[in-house]
């Protein structure tokens, strides 16, 4: 059985808005100040906040349209660490934007997604506070991108080793 199409999609467009995400987050950091990079973190902004949208569609899609079960072949732990990753990408793909707004917040930099619509902060402006969240996103950010490299090895190696489906039912073809 595979994903339903909504599901596919949800999947590929995350899967490349947060590549995106990483590789601006990671470009843009250690840029000098300039209006560049201040441009560079209004857009990594925008981008974060509509994963995190997304991502808060993409449970409830998944809530509602049950994923295809892992097949009987694989072995109970095996299954136990594939629902274990996907259960840690979730919590990772709503922590690691929260964070980043909390960091904004804390750092006096409030976020206006798309330049038009002020989301308010969570915080008052601290810079003790802002610089320790600064560090929990770097971190979060880190596991996530462990986290995404085991979920693509687990992948291909199904794909490759395991000769199964796991893959290419989440593929946009099939």
């Amino acid at each position: 059985m595979n994903y339903t199409k909504t599901a596919k999609a949800l999947h590929w467009l995350m899967a490349i808005l947060l590549f995106g995400l990483l590789a601006l987050g990671f470009y843009m950091h250690d840029l000098p100040l300039s209006p560049d990079k201040l441009k560079l973190y209004s857009w990594h902004k925008w981008a974060g906040v509509t994963a995190f949208l997304l991502v808060g569609f993409r449970l409830l899609w998944r809530f509602a349209n049950r994923p295809p079960a892992l097949p009987d072949s694989m072995p109970k732990l095996m299954q136990f660490a594939a629902h274990a990753g996907h259960l840690l990408l979730y919590v990772l793909m709503i922590a690691i934007p929260l964070s980043g707004w909390l960091m904004s917040s804390a750092k006096g930099f409030q976020t206006v997604y798309f330049g038009l619509l002020p989301i308010p902060d969570l915080l008052d402006k601290n810079k003790e506070v802002g610089d320790l969240l600064a560090l929990v996103h770097k971190s979060l950010n880190l596991l996530f991108v462990a986290v995404l490299a085991g979920h693509i090895g687990a992948a291909l190696k199904h794909h490759f080793i395991d000769k199964d489906d796991i893959l290419t039912r989440m593929l946009p073809k099939h």
